[in-house]
């Protein structure tokens, strides 16, 4: 399993998404993100136009998780690093990993990380 965990603003574009995503040059097989960003329209129309579900992290499950980034406003809105690389670990659970740090979109409006997680 893969999840593509995203991080973004309330003025991201479903473009803004599609580019961070691009960007990581992976396929996964879910999108996920913070509960309050879950039903956010940009997210949404990316989730359809991929055929892929969304599944909306609990921001208590985002606290705490280890991330390879460490962004200051992320760690104090949200108690996480990244809320990209936390929400994509948090999406598949205990022995889930991360394939690399989080990337920015070009406008800068929307992270994206990729986790993996070994299915048995």
């Amino acid at each position: 399993m893969m999840a593509a965990g995203f991080g973004f603003r309330a003025s991201a574009t479903v473009d803004s998404l599609r580019q961070a995503l691009a960007a990581t040059q992976h396929h996964p097989t879910l999108l996920a993100t913070v509960d309050e960003k879950a039903a956010a329209t940009p997210l949404l129309a990316l989730a359809a136009e991929l055929d892929l579900p969304v599944v909306s992290v609990a921001r208590p499950h985002l606290t705490n998780v280890a991330t390879l980034t460490v962004s200051a406003p992320s760690l104090a809105a949200f108690g996480t690093g990244s809320v990209a690389e936390a929400a994509a670990l948090a999406a598949l659970g205990a022995g889930s990993r991360l394939v690399g740090p989080r990337v920015i979109s070009h406008d800068g409006q929307a992270t994206c990380a990729i986790a993996t997680k070994d299915t048995e």
